[in-house]
């Protein structure tokens, strides 16, 4: 059965802005017991990032203890709750990032926000002032040997709104198409060729798949923007479809391929002869890293999912053509269905191949196309 948690966050700030601190508890959704709680002074900011940082430290420690769980926020700031829910916008800068952080933690389909009067967050509210007190006597908060019990039962969760049940009225979705770039040498080699390798450019086949996908993407006629991983791959199959359209491209390095450590250049079946042992725990777990690598697919979806937020902030509304790799352009698939980490094992992605995404303001995400190369026959 899936864990279902209840998170409970507050921020507060004397002086707004002033001396500021959080606090978050993770509640079992079943029992209502607190198994997490997390605070931290953080200096000097507004009561709002306050409130952020305690939302993202609630849902980075009930990811900690489930990374398959649902979540419901609880929350006294009806700002936050609001702004993440998708029914009001989020116009302060520094709201921004701290928003698209918070929903990289978790999909959004598994997260819902609930408003609560500030006498039922009263154990958040306490951890944020024991921060504040311990950072302004120069200590660190340091949480209590064992965790609490609540006072009541936790409330219904409402069920997420979704699919037919969502809102008629949600305005223009924003669209990502997702090509993947064209081949590189060591593509028909089936080589991995992470963001640690040699960083090879494209073959004459992937300059022709390139082109090809240029002409696709400009008899569809609504591309408006392009965003590329930094490597030269995707580099030179965005600028190429670029030119076509008349458009920049914009790198995002979030964007970028898996590090692959040790395993950069060889096959699958040369890592399963060399590192058994690494290459079983990391097909098992989305959180190993293979050989000599700093980055697992947990971290991978974590980036993937701030550069994410960061486009949909940028291009609301408007379709934005994403170049990237077989790793990031399956992790935001894998997102936008709400599916677990191996299902990125259950994905064919061909080179120069295009997906495409929707993402709508209440925080769901349409499917609408996969792995389509019907441009390169």
């Amino acid at each position: 059965m899936t864990a279902r948690f209840i998170v409970e966050a507050d921020g507060g700030s004397r002086g707004n802005p002033g001396p500021a601190g959080y606090g978050a508890v993770v509640r079992d959704g079943d029992t209502g017991q607190i198994v997490a709680e997390a605070a931290e002074f953080i200096g000097h900011a507004t009561n709002n990032v306050a409130e952020y940082r305690g939302l993202i430290a609630g849902l980075a420690a009930a990811r900690e203890l489930d990374p398959d769980a649902s979540v419901d926020v609880r929350m006294d700031s009806k700002l936050v709750v609001e702004q993440m829910s998708g029914r009001w916008k989020i116009k302060h800068p520094d709201m921004r990032p701290l928003a698209a952080e918070a929903r990289t933690l978790f999909p959004g389909g598994r997260v819902t926000y609930t408003w609560i009067p500030r006498e039922r967050n009263k154990d958040a509210d306490r951890l944020a002032n024991e921060a504040m007190d311990a950072g302004q006597a120069g200590r660190r908060w340091e949480p209590k040997a064992k965790a609490v019990v609540a006072d009541e039962p936790p409330l219904e969760t409402p069920a997420p709104k979704a699919g037919w049940a969502a809102p008629a009225d949600l305005g223009t979705p924003t669209t990502f198409v997702l090509l993947r770039h064209g081949e590189t040498p060591l593509t028909p080699e089936k080589r991995f060729s992470g963001s640690g390798g040699t960083d090879p450019e494209l073959s004459d086949k992937g300059r022709w798949q390139a082109e090809r996908a240029a002409e696709a993407l400009a008899a569809r006629g609504s591309i408006q923007a392009v965003v590329a991983s930094p490597m030269r791959r995707t580099r030179q199959t965005a600028e190429t479809v670029a030119a076509r359209l008349g458009l920049e491209v914009r790198i995002e390095d979030g964007l970028r391929e898996v590090d692959f450590g040790d395993w950069e250049g060889l096959t699958f079946a040369e890592v399963q002869e060399r590192y058994p042992d690494d290459l079983s725990a990391w097909l098992g777990s989305a959180k190993a890293k293979p050989t000599g690598s700093g980055e697992s697919f947990t971290t991978l979806t974590h980036r993937a999912g701030v550069a994410r937020d960061k486009i949909l902030a940028r291009y609301a509304g408007k379709t934005v053509l994403v170049v990237s790799h077989v790793s990031p352009i399956k992790t935001l698939v894998r997102l936008a269905l709400g599916a677990p980490p191996d299902s990125m094992y259950r994905m064919e992605l061909s080179a120069a191949s295009i997906c495409a995404v929707q993402y709508y303001a209440d925080g769901n995400a349409s499917l609408r196309l996969l792995n389509d190369t019907s441009h390169l026959r």
